[in-house]
């Protein structure tokens, strides 16, 4: 059985050596499969273009797990949207229908709720451009889907921290860290836990629910993560004061129902999963 990985960054590839582990064949595209391990099949593909490799036959489960080069809605369009397209388009055209595929989207389609908590039942209304473009490629995925014999899975990821992924760290050791002078919620997920999920998702054997929220336990306000942060690392508190508008709006996002499917995170709260960031990284004041 082949997990095929249509997109293979820092998260996919994490993935990817997790089925590698359970025992499945991987094939992970990139545009630079060169810089993929060993244990992934690396196969040069752009799905920005229109001439995608041959999908292998007894591929079981297909992940979708891509980033936009830039942080425009052109970009996104092309990398989310249509980019999922010719995925869809090239298991068509070699007519293999897997059992799942699984589709990385982003808690940015709920946008802003004032602090209010969401879940997989909440409508989708985002505010920018990125949560759009996203909920039209979660909706595509469900519609070419739908009759075809693939199940469809959107998991909707926090923002992933962890290894190479440091930046509210950076922050505060640079002294540029701001706690907000009004309360803001925030949500994350460990890269390590987001590629367990994905995992998980594409091969439990219960059939999956078609939306997931993939976040951690703790939607914590951003100042208690800074505070946090600050104290692990021996660093004054950042001070209060206007702190910008919210990446990912104001809001508590849930993730009982991805808790209930049997997913066990390994880092439950933000404590845990920066103590081990910290830990790798060897971040400490001076």
């Amino acid at each position: 059985m082949t997990i095929l990985l249509a997109g293979c960054g820092d998260l996919g590839t994490e993935a990817g050596l997790r089925f590698a582990a359970a025992g499945h064949r991987v094939v992970g595209w990139r545009r630079s499969p060169e810089k993929l391990p060993a244990e992934i099949e690396g196969v040069a593909a752009d799905l920005r273009g229109s001439d995608l490799p041959v999908i292998p036959a007894d591929t079981t489960a297909v992940v979708v797990a891509v980033a936009a080069d830039s942080p425009t809605e052109t970009a996104y369009r092309a990398t989310y949207v249509d980019g999922l397209a010719q995925v869809l388009d090239a298991l068509e055209r070699d007519r293999v229908t897997p059992r799942r595929m699984v589709f990385v989207s982003s808690t940015a389609v709920y946008g802003d709720a004032a602090g209010g908590w969401v879940d997989e039942s909440t409508t989708a209304a985002a505010g920018g451009f990125s949560g759009r473009v996203l909920r039209e490629a979660e909706e595509l995925l469900l519609s070419r889907l739908r009759g075809t014999g693939s199940e469809a899975v959107v998991l909707r990821l926090g923002g992933i921290y962890g290894p190479g992924r440091t930046r509210l760290i950076d922050q505060v050791r640079s002294g540029a860290a701001v706690i907000p002078d009004e309360p803001r919620f925030t949500n994350r997920i460990h890269r390590d836990d987001a590629a367990a999920a994905i995992v998980h998702l594409a091969s439990m054997a219960a059939g999956p629910a078609p939306v997931y929220v993939g976040v951690d336990n703790d939607p914590a306000e951003l100042g208690d993560v800074l505070r946090f942060l600050a104290a692990e690392m021996g660093y004054p508190e950042p001070p209060i004061g206007p702190a910008g508008e919210a990446r990912g709006g104001n809001k508590r996002c849930s993730n009982v129902l991805l808790r209930a499917s049997g997913l066990e995170l390994a880092y439950p709260t933000f404590r845990e999963g920066y103590r081990a960031v910290l830990a790798g990284t060897g971040v400490r004041h001076p």
